[in-house]
């Protein structure tokens, strides 16, 4: 798993944190409200190999943006808890072969509690890799961080490719038929061709030779019920049918099957667990041995729902590696991705200032008769 640990080589091991150059304890960095702080700017050939970082809250309200080599947009954009595998802004304790999260035991599973993050994905550079922090939140932040990197006396080899992660949202997903409770017949609809292609939720869509690694996806279930049976579709340099990968499930594609269980492995597995914190769940996987290549372009996807009938708030972070620095999707603003959040009786408090729908499943005839069919049942 680690063979480079077995073979000498010419490099220098650095590092770059918010220690106090004062020599004394307030190790913190203070970031004002709207402001863009510089972790690191470091200057190539090199390769990051830790990211740690603590803090106490605003976990959806700050950006971690990574940018490559001079290019014209960041390669890495999400928010600071999705990108570590903690949806929501909830923190709990969770270990990965990628990321890990440790919070005192009475912390966990609750919003805006202090939480470190660690992630050991190798993220190699030719030239500089610049790492911001963005305060999108209305409070100063207070930031603790590593940085602990490579630099080399040669130029990286031809093949190094370049990390990439970028965060999608939809609140809610715009399902077809939220009223009809999962695994019933009225939601067995034929999925398939365009109408996946085009309705299923999207985890990545990007151009460029690279290769997928994985995602994190995070529901918030207002239905209730089971959120997942879900098929992931993933189409490997343009639309065909079927496509190159077709699963089976929701929890079939994060690795796990009749449901979802409160477990994280190395490679898939839960951080957040539905069960713990009344409806919310963010899951894993990660295609280390396995990973998805791609010579043009690819599309991940996955139903909410069987047939894309569930209206749940989704959210996603996606991680690749591509020959050439590519940007990130730009991030919903900030009001628009903050947390569904509940009431003391445990109701939704659906806030318009928050939803976000990029897409609204069109109705065609199957969808009209299975709705009716369940209303007249129910």
């Amino acid at each position: 798993m680690y063979p480079q640990l077995t073979l000498l080589q010419t490099a220098r091991t650095r590092r770059i944190s918010s220690w106090d150059v004062s020599g004394r304890n307030q190790d913190s960095w203070k970031i004002a409200p709207g402001e863009t702080r510089i972790l690191a700017d470091l200057k190539g050939p090199g390769c990051i190999t830790h990211l740690w970082l603590t803090q106490r809250n605003h976990y959806r309200e700050c950006l971690l943006r990574i940018t490559w080599d001079n290019a014209a947009a960041p390669s890495v954009l999400a928010p600071l808890g999705d990108f570590f595998g903690l949806g929501h802004g909830i923190v709990n304790s969770y270990q990965s072969a990628l990321f890990s999260a440790s919070v005192q035991p009475q912390n966990q599973n609750k919003f805006n509690q202090g939480c470190a993050l660690n992630c050991y994905v190798q993220m190699p550079f030719r030239e500089r890799a610049l790492i911001e922090l963005v305060n999108e939140s209305a409070e100063v932040h207070h930031q603790y961080f590593y940085v602990d990197y490579e630099t080399y006396a040669q130029p990286l080899p031809e093949a190094a490719a370049y990390f990439h992660a970028e965060f999608r949202r939809e609140n809610p997903f715009g399902g077809w038929g939220h009223e009809i409770t999962v695994n019933k017949p009225e939601a067995n609809i034929v999925n398939k061709e365009q109408e996946a292609w085009q309705n299923n939720y999207v985890i990545l869509e990007t151009k460029g030779r690279g290769h997928y690694i994985g995602c994190n996806l995070s529901v918030t279930n207002f239905q209730g019920s089971w959120w997942g049976e879900g098929d992931d579709m993933i189409w490997v340099d343009g639309y065909k049918w079927p496509p190159d990968l077709h699963g089976t499930g929701s929890e079939d594609y994060l690795n796990q099957a009749w449901g979802m269980q409160p477990n994280a492995f190395l490679r898939n597995g839960s951080s957040i667990f539905e069960h713990h914190t009344q409806g919310y769940q963010t899951s894993y996987v990660f295609h280390l041995e396995n990973p998805v290549r791609f010579e043009r372009e690819i599309k991940v996807t996955i139903e909410h729902g069987h047939g894309n009938h569930l209206r749940n708030e989704m959210s996603s972070v996606a991680y690749w590696y591509a020959q050439t620095p590519s940007p990130a999707i730009q991030p919903p603003p900030v009001q628009k991705r903050l947390p569904v959040r509940r009431d003391n009786q445990g109701n939704w408090l659906y806030d318009p200032a928050n939803q976000i729908t990029s897409r609204e499943v069109p109705l065609n005839e199957e969808m009209r008769a299975m709705k009716q069919q369940w209303k007249e049942k129910s």
